[in-house]
């Protein structure tokens, strides 16, 4: 089933027809079904990590570092954005120009008929999402490590490092909850929750 966004046109639509395969019902919640792609899901950003923290004793060519890490933050933006989400999480995101040469921003989401027919793990899921969020973080504390130390020449790095793994963050959390209206109602109604609980515990206290 297809629907579009007209604000930004972007369409959120099914991503593949869930699969009648015998073998995905004996799947495990605990069992890891891709391990390559689990692999190779946490490879590509972790080593980024370890290059950046250790530069300085791995070699004393910046140059030599940064083409590293750029190379590593390139190949996990591939990896992540077009294997690992749609095996690992069944979630795809990408753009594509239609006739009239208009830009659509597309998020997929497979549907999942019941527990027994999954395609991924909820181990294989933690493991994405632990991955995308936390990656992120890192390099946005190194932006502000770099920035507070004057060390200008890596800003340029950890920025990409921030532009890439956050552009692959906000494209799965847009296939995830849908279109902006979504994701919006979401924050609004967890903040509503928290004040709500905050002003039922003062009320208690007093």
């Amino acid at each position: 089933m297809l629907r579009q966004d007209s604000n930004d046109d972007t369409e959120n639509v099914s991503l593949f027809d869930a699969s009648d395969d015998e073998s995905s019902r004996m799947s495990k919640k605990v069992k890891i079904r891709h391990p390559v792609a689990s692999f190779f899901h946490l490879f590509f950003r972790l080593g980024a990590i370890i290059v950046y923290l250790l530069c300085e004793l791995l070699s004393s060519s910046f140059i030599a570092c940064m083409v590293t890490i750029i190379l590593l933050l390139s190949c996990d933006f591939w990896t992540v954005k077009n294997i690992t989400g749609r095996l690992m999480v069944g979630l795809r995101w990408w753009n594509h120009i239609d006739d009239d040469g208009k830009s659509h921003w597309v998020f997929e989401a497979r549907k999942e008929l019941n527990q027994d027919k999954r395609t991924s793990s909820e181990a294989e899921s933690r493991i994405f999402w632990l991955g995308l969020i936390s990656c992120p973080i890192m390099w946005v504390i190194f932006a502000f490590s770099a920035l507070f130390s004057f060390k200008l020449k890596w800003l340029a790095v950890v920025i990409m490092g921030v532009v890439l793994q956050g552009a692959n963050l906000y494209g799965y959390i847009r296939c995830k909850v849908g279109n902006k209206n979504n994701l919006t109602s979401m924050a609004t109604t967890y903040l509503g929750k928290q004040f709500l609980r905050q002003n039922i515990k003062d009320d208690q206290i007093s």
